[in-house]
C-alpha cells in the first residue's frame, strides 16, 4: 500500500516534506506533481530504486531519466555546461524544459545514456519539489509518470493513487498537474535542438 500525503502546493508542510524525504533515502518511488505533469523520482544513488522505477515506466538503459536539480550550480556538476549553454540555461530555469547534457564523471554510468554519456537535467518550477530537493540536499532522478502502453501523462493525484496503490511507495497530493509534459531541448551539438514540444515555449531559443 502506497502511502498519500497531502501537501500544500504554496507552503509546503515540513514534516511531510521530512517524511517524504525519509522514504526516498530509504529506497522508495515516490509520485509527485511538478510545474508539468505528475513524475516517479527516486534517489540517484540507489540502484535498486532506479531499477524499479525503470520497470513501472517499462523503459530501457536507452530511455533518458532526468536529475531534477535546485538551481543551475547543481546542474554543473552533474553535466558540462558551456558559456552559451549556461546562458540559455539561465533564461529557462526555473521552468517546464528538460535539457540533454553531456554528463560528468558525477553522474553513475548507469544513469546517462550508454552510447551518448549525456542525461536530462532540469530545474522544476514547483515548491513541493524545492522543498524536496532542499531537504534531500542533493538531485532526484525522475521521470514522467506515463504508464506503459499508454500515450498521455497521469495528472490527477487520485487516479495516480488508484493506479499505483501497490506499486510505488508515496503518493504526493499537491493538487492536480498540467497533461504536457516537459518541453526536452538537446543543447549537446552546439545549437538547441527540439526533441519533444511540451509545456516550456521553445521561443526562447529561437525554434
Amino acid at each position: 500500500m502506497s502511502q498519500f500525503f497531502q501537501i500544500h502546493p504554496d507552503n509546503p508542510q515540513a514534516r511531510l516534506i521530512n517524511q517524504a524525504v525519509q522514504i526516498v533515502r530509504d529506497g522508495g518511488i515516490v509520485a509527485l506533481p511538478t510545474d508539468s505533469c505528475y513524475a516517479l523520482v527516486c534517489h540517484l544513488d540507489d540502484k535498486d530504486a532506479v531499477a524499479r522505477l525503470r520497470r513501472i515506466r517499462n523503459v530501457d538503459d536507452k530511455h533518458h531519466l532526468t536529475l531534477l536539480c535546485r538551481d543551475l550550480s547543481e546542474i554543473s556538476l552533474y553535466a558540462k555546461v558551456d558559456n552559451q549553454q549556461y546562458r540559455l540555461l539561465k533564461a529557462a530555469t526555473p521552468g517546464a524544459y528538460t535539457f540533454i547534457l553531456e554528463a560528468t564523471k558525477e553522474v553513475p554510468r548507469r544513469l546517462s545514456h550508454p552510447s551518448r554519456k549525456t542525461i536530462g537535467l532540469r530545474v522544476p518550477e514547483n515548491r513541493i519539489v524545492h522543498a524536496l530537493l532542499e531537504e534531500l540536499a542533493q538531485p532526484l532522478l525522475g521521470t514522467t509518470l506515463i504508464l506503459p502502453g499508454e500515450d498521455e501523462p497521469l495528472t490527477d493525484p487520485e487516479e495516480v493513487r488508484d493506479r499505483l496503490n501497490k506499486v510505488v511507495d508515496l503518493v504526493i497530493d499537491g493538487g492536480a498537474c498540467s497533461f504536457e509534459p516537459t518541453t526536452v531541448i538537446d543543447l549537446t551539438s552546439g545549437e538547441p535542438v527540439l526533441q519533444r514540444q511540451g509545456r516550456g515555449d521553445v521561443a526562447l531559443f529561437g525554434l
